[in-house]
């Protein structure tokens, strides 16, 4: 299947390799599928060690000698030859060797052009809970995610779709595949950006009917059996779970907030502090931050008690949820449609690399305004309101446009393309578009 991080990581190998490159994502996203891809591609040769199968590796590394003596040390070990000048080697779930992390630095420092690729599965965990001496500046970093929608429809060949998207995006022009294009959304909605939940479709000739809805709940059972792993105790690994399992029903809170009383009548934010970080690291969910005022830049004025989240992939939540397929793909009425619909955008929008942010503004202030979220672009502050439907009334963005005065603002609906009274309408399945 085709990434786009790809580019990212052909920029890296383009620009006169100094630094290692470290690859962060959940568990289950393709990491290692497309370093390998990538490797295979770009190099003449690589070599590819997994910590988790190979804990004699681990302890070489844990060994107190230079780092380019256990280097040599590591290629006697597994008989292999390495040319420093032309080869590559990904050391897959790093997270397994803390020193081999610390160690990065040599390699990025030294004299020979080391080429170096790692990744894990909970790599953002550990990083969090680093007991060595992390090499600052000395690796070059990567967010990796589930597959937007744009590779989705990649991975379904569909490139001249892909085209057809951004020209009208870019013209504000209706679209003629538009319905088509919605009835690919709702099954995204409902199969998710995993890879192999999607080449699962495929492979059953994109029937939905025939999609095994078992690949999620495996998933999900992977990341929970995840949760022991890198904690400081047992009630650690509980409190992750809680937190996790109860994002699904937070989302229709009426206060857009995070509750943590919503876990348990008895949670404390201080008890949930440390478990809600570890979820974060590890990249099973997003965070959307509510800001304090409308001013640049928006990142100082995050409220850091007053957020939402999301979980990283809408198929997992609709799994979580427990929907069957035909409410969502006949666009049937439900509760929570309006929910999956602003999930599935925030995971369109962080794969973007964007800064997730809305605006709650508390009733007592009388003005009762809801954002579903604020991008910060070279055009200023933008307002983004999402509906899951095509009625698009909403007191809430009008009143933010006759206050604030945004350049334009952004429509997330169901509804075609189109540019009208200053808001662009951004159809649900071109929301990976939004920079």
């Amino acid at each position: 299947m085709q990434r786009k991080i790809y580019q990212e990581i052909l920029n890296w190998k383009n620009s006169n390799i100094t630094k290692p490159l470290m690859i962060i994502g959940s568990r289950q996203i393709g990491k290692t599928y497309i370093i390998k891809e990538f490797c295979k591609n770009e190099f003449e040769n690589y070599i590819e060690i997994n910590l988790q199968k190979s804990p004699q590796i681990v302890e070489i590394f844990e060994q107190k000698k230079d780092p380019e003596e256990k280097f040599y040390k590591m290629l006697i070990e597994i008989n292999k030859n390495f040319n420093v000048e032309t080869d590559v080697i990904f050391f897959d779930e790093v997270q397994e060797s803390e020193q081999l992390i610390s160690d990065l630095k040599f390699y990025c420092e030294s004299e020979k052009p080391y080429k170096i690729i790692v990744a894990g599965s909970l790599l953002g965990v550990k990083l969090n809970r680093f007991h060595s001496s992390f090499p600052v500046g000395k690796v070059e970093m990567l967010n990796m995610y589930t597959m937007d929608f744009e590779e989705f429809l990649m991975a379904l060949d569909k490139k001249m779709w892909i085209d057809e998207i951004k020209r009208c995006y870019k013209e504000n022009e209706s679209i003629v595949i538009h319905d088509k294009l919605l009835d690919l959304y709702r099954i995204y909605l409902y199969i998710g950006g995993m890879p192999e939940s999607i080449n699962n479709y495929i492979n059953e000739k994109e029937n939905i009917f025939n999609y095994k809805e078992k690949i999620k709940k495996d998933i999900i059972d992977a990341y929970i059996s995840d949760m022991s792993k890198y904690i400081e105790n047992v009630f650690e690994g509980a409190k992750i779970e809680q937190i996790y399992k109860s994002i699904p029903s937070q989302l229709g809170n009426r206060s857009k907030k995070f509750q943590y009383a919503k876990i348990n009548k008895n949670a404390r934010r201080r008890d949930y502090e440390l478990p809600l970080d570890w979820l974060l690291a590890s990249n099973m969910i997003i965070k959307c931050n509510n800001l304090t005022a409308i001013q640049i830049p928006p990142k100082a004025f995050e409220d850091p008690d007053y957020f939402k989240l999301f979980i990283n992939d809408v198929g997992l939540l609709s799994s979580l949820l427990e929907i069957k397929f035909n409410d969502i793909l006949l666009d049937k009425p439900y509760i929570f449609k309006g929910e999956i619909a602003e999930n599935y955008v925030a995971q369109q929008l962080i794969s973007n690399n964007i800064s997730l942010q809305y605006y709650k503004v508390d009733q007592k202030n009388n003005e009762n305004m809801e954002i579903d979220f604020i991008l910060y672009n070279d055009d200023g502050i933008i307002p983004i309101e999402v509906k899951a439907n095509d009625n698009t009334k909403s007191n809430s963005l009008t009143k933010y446009i006759n206050k604030y005065n945004p350049s334009y603002a952004i429509r997330i609906s169901s509804k075609n393309f189109g540019f009208a009274n200053n808001i662009k309408s951004v159809p649900l399945y071109a929301t990976f578009l939004i920079k």
